[in-house]
């Protein structure tokens, strides 16, 4: 089918409705079918979320001849495997588990079928947490009773690692932040959003981390220090920097993001738990093609003035920063001592320079007392 243009709605709208203006001929469901399957592009790059927002003037194509994409076509990748736990990597454009469609293909399904070849039985596997559907990352499943009863006691405590990268629009400012704001199932539009003052929400707190700055965008590291359902995408939204490809919680009367992405750029890179047994495990993925795409376009498109933080690790989050302790006045302090050359270890001074000089007088470098000792550094 060839794209037409008259009717098209001035403002923003979903894709669905524009589709609709678009082939008037065609039933809702049909549509709605289309783009599910990967046939209808929105400026060029595929939209596979019937719920997406699209820009006044982009351009929305259905080509009815492009091979449907009804599977994800990734093998299932095997991060862990113990006798309690089981970790994977999960592809974006494939779901947790089943929702009430019984999709057949899942990761839930294809742990499934691994475990029961890889052991000839079909064991014990069950879900422990879930990823949105386009979001790329790391999942553990439970592979026996006791694995689910700790993993879930850790989930509800909020003791498991779980961090994330996300590339979130515009420069998000200062280099670390923490979001705690409340979240409601519903802000008014059937979407999750942020609780307004007064209204009773679920608590959930983010914790994020710049990476990388582009000037347009901003790579992060999100942490989770609760772990409610979008909640990293429903935070930096409401801050003002929705994550780049977002369908869902993106402003959609802000302009259009300069490089389409298809998906909301999330990825679970970092999970970690405690087994059983007290043994801790920590494991790590790097993001998928796209996701790596997409940060050497913003990389290209960078000024050249931007450079990266300095600090790339996470964080410390259980302690805080140690505070400088400050000299009490008329402490010792120690200054080099002429007569035994220049790289002599100092000499304890004293005398204090606040019981001898005059009140008028600048204390001299070798004096001060707040000059810190080589022991210390």
């Amino acid at each position: 089918m060839s794209e037409k243009r008259e009717g098209e709605p001035a403002g923003p709208a979903r894709i669905v409705r524009k589709l609709a203006l678009l082939h008037p001929d065609v039933s809702g469901t049909r549509l709605k079918r289309a783009v599910t399957e990967g046939q209808v592009l929105v400026d060029g790059a595929v939209v596979r979320d019937p719920g997406a927002i699209v820009m006044a003037g982009s351009r929305v194509h259905w080509d009815v001849n492009k091979k449907i994409e009804r599977n994800v076509r990734t093998a299932l990748t095997v991060l862990f495997e113990d006798d309690d736990a089981i970790a994977v990597m999960k592809p974006a454009g494939l779901l947790t588990h089943p929702t009430e469609a019984k999709e057949k293909e899942t990761l839930l399904g294809r742990v499934s079928t691994y475990v029961a070849r890889r052991h000839k039985e079909r064991g014990y596997v069950s879900v422990v947490h879930r990823l949105d559907k386009e979001t790329s990352g790391i999942l553990v499943f439970a592979r026996s009773r006791r694995g689910m009863v700790t993993l879930q006691a850790q989930l509800r405590a909020h003791t498991m690692d779980r961090r994330y990268q996300a590339v979130v629009e515009g420069d998000l400012q200062p280099d670390t932040g923490v979001i705690d704001r409340d979240l409601v199932e519903d802000r008014g539009d059937r979407r999750r959003g942020v609780a307004r003052p007064g209204e009773s929400g679920i608590r959930a707190i983010t914790e994020w981390k710049v990476l990388e700055r582009f000037g347009i965008a901003t790579l992060v590291e999100a942490r989770l220090q609760t772990g409610r359902t979008h909640q990293i995408r429903v935070h930096f939204a409401n801050a003002g920097h929705s994550l780049v490809g977002d369908p869902v919680y993106r402003n959609p009367n802000h302009p259009a993001f300069p490089i389409p992405f298809p998906r909301q750029a999330l990825h679970a890179g970092r999970l970690g738990w405690t087994g059983p047994d007290g043994k801790v495990t920590v494991v790590e993925a790097p993001p998928p093609a796209d996701f790596l795409k997409l940060l050497a376009l913003l990389r290209a498109r960078r000024p050249r003035q931007m450079t990266r933080p300095v600090a790339t690790r996470p964080a410390r989050t259980s302690m805080p920063p140690r505070p400088a302790t400050a000299l009490p006045t008329g402490a010792p302090t120690r200054r080099p001592d002429p007569s035994r050359g220049k790289n002599s270890r100092p000499q304890p001074n004293t005398r204090s320079w606040p019981e001898t000089r005059r009140p008028d007088e600048r204390p001299k470098p070798s004096e001060r007392s707040d000059r810190p000792d080589r022991s210390e550094r």
